[in-house]
């Protein structure tokens, strides 16, 4: 019979290593290169999602590809070319989306078994790439995270078909979690009101509306059901009573809009146009809908919607960043990654 010493009864016995975890932040995606040929390849991966364009029968596959990708491209990458990162040779979505990742994987190191990566979901790099990295290194439990803090079917839900996608081909799958989207979250409306008042009071003078922009969508998919709208509104909403403002002092509108559906309203670019002929001199614009900088605020915000307040007899427009990978920004991010990993940490 075997005896048990004391210090075998003092000392437990070492536990299986801990699973290795892959948290994985995705954000929409962008080209490769500022030129017509990188633009081209990027939107024919975005527009033939059938999340972003819901109708791809023979009608729109003819416009795309007969009209759409031969006129479209050039223009677009002239716009790109206008906030591109030359020092990187990236758009900046892609220097932030990988400065969030860095700092994430920084302030949450003490967790040595967590693997930090992104990944576009149009693009490079793509999700199937860094969800094989990520196994690659021995992570069999993955948290996905869409960098979207409002739900909608053409962004959140599309990651999420490509992550099924990428796992239906895997024959050992890790364990999927995915985070929710976080448009209300208390955390994620102070980091806006702070961006916005610390904005400001680096102004010459303070705007006399302030207008939150989101992305817009084809009115028809949300009578569909999609929740989207009602969560811009949400966020809207937390984001007036945090500050004290009414819906007078900060509005909600929608930009980006494409073809010839009816999109959400009201629109961004019209309510600009508006505002300048009815007398208001000085605006400030955020964007709470973008995690990080993009073409679609650096470009159509900060430079399209500027001209057309000026041009309109606007004088003052203010663009507000987005919060990208500042503190507050990150602050949001991280908070929200250790709470869903909460049982696997």
């Amino acid at each position: 019979m075997s005896v048990v010493s004391p210090s075998d009864l003092s000392t437990p016995a070492a536990g299986p290593a801990p699973a290795r975890i892959g948290v994985l932040l995705v954000n929409l995606g962008t080209p490769d290169t500022a030129d017509a040929r990188g633009v081209r390849v990027y939107l024919k991966e975005f527009l033939s999602d059938p999340r972003v364009i819901e109708n791809q029968g023979l009608l729109w596959k003819l416009v795309l590809n007969g009209i759409i990708l031969r006129t479209r491209p050039a223009r677009k990458a002239r716009d790109y070319r206008k906030i591109w990162n030359t020092v990187a040779d990236e758009s900046p979505l892609k220097t932030i989306t990988r400065g969030q990742a860095d700092k994430l994987a920084a302030s949450i190191a003490d967790h040595d078994h967590v693997e930090v990566d992104w990944a576009m979901r149009y693009g490079n790099p793509s999700i199937a790439e860094r969800i094989g990295a990520l196994t690659a290194q021995g992570c069999d439990r993955l948290l996905v995270v869409p960098l979207y803090p409002q739900y909608s079917a053409a962004t959140s839900a599309t990651v999420c078909d490509e992550v099924f996608r990428v796992l239906a081909a895997m024959r050992a799958q890790p364990v999927l979690r995915v985070t929710p989207p976080y448009y209300d979250d208390p955390d994620y409306i102070e980091a806006l009101a702070v961006s916005i008042e610390t904005h400001l009071k680096g102004l010459s003078a303070q705007p006399d509306v302030i207008v939150a922009s989101f992305h817009g969508m084809p009115q028809k998919y949300v009578d569909k059901g999609d929740p989207y709208a009602r969560q811009c509104e949400a966020t809207t909403d937390a984001l007036r009573k945090r500050l004290g403002l009414d819906q007078t002092k900060l509005l909600l509108t929608y930009q980006s809009r494409f073809g010839f559906d009816q999109w959400l309203q009201p629109y961004t670019d019209k309510t600009m146009e508006k505002l300048a002929k009815d007398g208001v001199r000085r605006v400030a614009v955020v964007t709470p809908g973008f995690s990080a900088d993009c073409l679609e605020t650096l470009e159509e915000i900060a430079q399209e919607n500027a001209e057309i307040f000026k041009h309109n007899g606007g004088e003052q427009f203010s663009y507000i960043p987005c919060l990208n990978d500042s503190e507050g920004g990150m602050d949001v991010i991280r908070q929200l990654v250790l709470r869903e990993l909460q049982g696997w940490v």
